[in-house]
């Protein structure tokens, strides 16, 4: 498993290559970019903070979760903190599986369970103020201890 935070560029082409083995028929990828708006307001850049060693343990713990879960046989998790501009790379999520389903599956429920349970917080900055985001309601068939 392949799990961190970083303060710069996330190197995505680099873990997504290392994530490969022969054994895999799918590698599925998450890429979560900073769009340039929010609900119509022009979006100027992030700012992620967190409580780094609770997210760290979080996301190891969501990474183990999800090979026990869905029967991937490898996870990467990063994501970035600071101030993140239009276009740049804020969380990617990796997963190396056998089978495409379970690799679709596993990869949306990390991102979906990172963002509702692990500390990372993200500030939006906007052209006319700015907002702790919330972030987007969770699948209720995803939630976790739910079914899958």
């Amino acid at each position: 498993m392949h799990i961190e935070i970083v303060e710069c560029v996330i190197a995505a082409d680099e873990i997504v290559a290392a994530m490969k083995a022969g054994s895999d028929g799918a590698v599925c990828v998450f890429d979560g970019i900073v769009r340039d708006n929010t609900r119509g307001r022009k979006t100027l850049h992030l700012d992620y903070e967190a409580y780094r060693e609770m997210a760290l343990a979080q996301m190891k713990a969501l990474a183990a979760e999800a090979v026990a879960r869905f029967g991937v046989r490898d996870v990467a998790v990063v994501h970035r903190l600071g101030r993140l501009l239009v276009g740049e790379t804020s969380v990617l999520i990796v997963v190396a599986s056998a089978h495409r389903g379970a690799a679709f599956d596993a990869c949306r429920w990390l991102i979906d369970t990172l963002k509702k349970t692990v500390p990372i917080w993200k500030r939006e900055q906007f052209v006319d103020g700015a907002v702790w985001a919330d972030g987007e309601p969770f699948p209720e068939e995803m939630a976790p201890g739910g079914r899958v």
